[in-house]
């Protein structure tokens, strides 16, 4: 029996393969707690530098698993905090991008939002029909869709359950970039090793300020930004990219 999540190392970078072709990618619990269980210790890794998240040809996952939750109580779901492994995916400071070819609904969408960004194959198809089933998005979908493509957009997509396509998407800010299918994944690569080639604590913090933009105001959020920038400047790898600037070479980062 073939693993629900396939990892390989690539240099700097990881590639994160879900594995359930047959159940397309369906996200189960099992799911989540296997993927930050194999993260986890990687995003301690200073040799780490991006992660990158992606399916099959057919669909980077088609939703959360049905079958594990359609008989359950809200007891049940209440006592298990359904969902709250994602937590702790979300909060890996290793940047992390989402390789999307076919379906991304549901689950899938959002696994696909909980990512720094997305790289869409052009037969890519997003949503959140969630609606059909009776339930509303539960992994963050109503709060991640909203900052990312705006409240009435978001509106359409959980109220009517339809999907959008590659092109779409890329239009409303869902996806960053649109590519042939063929070339998701090595696009994807390619944006992370570039990632991983720079400062692994610079290049968290460059999240955290850009993440810190949706909790506050603007004059909070250049505050923010401000004084991490000057705390940069205690570190040996602020030193190195502008001596190297000077010097016209590549910078040598060391992750100090």
């Amino acid at each position: 029996m073939s693993d629900i999540i396939e990892v390989e190392r690539q240099g700097a970078v990881v590639l994160l393969r879900l594995n359930r072709p047959e159940q397309l990618n369906a996200l189960s619990p099992e799911t989540g707690r296997r993927i930050v269980e194999e993260l986890t210790p990687l995003d301690r890794d200073p040799e780490i530098g991006c992660f990158v998240i992606t399916g099959n040809e057919r669909a980077f996952a088609a939703g959360a698993d049905i079958k594990v939750m359609a008989e359950k109580s809200y007891m049940d779901m209440a006592a298990e905090d359904f969902f709250s492994e994602w937590d702790a995916f979300v909060n890996l400071r290793t940047p992390k991008i989402a390789a999307v070819n076919g379906f991304a609904l549901g689950g899938g969408c959002e696994l696909a939002m909980m990512c720094d960004f997305i790289i869409a194959g052009e037969g890519a198809k997003f949503g959140q029909p969630e609606i059909k089933l009776g339930v509303i998005a539960g992994m963050g979908g109503s709060q991640r869709m909203t900052k990312l493509i705006g409240r009435a957009k978001s509106m359409d997509m959980h109220l009517t359950g339809r999907m959008m396509d590659a092109a779409e998407a890329e239009r409303s800010g869902l996806v960053a970039r649109v590519v042939s299918d063929d070339s998701v994944v090595s696009t994807a690569l390619e944006a992370a090793q570039t990632i991983a080639g720079y400062s692994k604590p610079v290049a968290a913090l460059a999240r955290d300020a850009v993440n810190r933009a949706d909790e506050v105001s603007l004059g909070e959020g250049l505050l923010f930004e401000r004084r991490v920038f000057h705390s940069l400047f205690a570190t040996e790898d602020q030193k190195e990219g502008m001596q190297a600037f000077i010097e016209k070479r590549k910078a040598n980062f060391k992750g100090r």
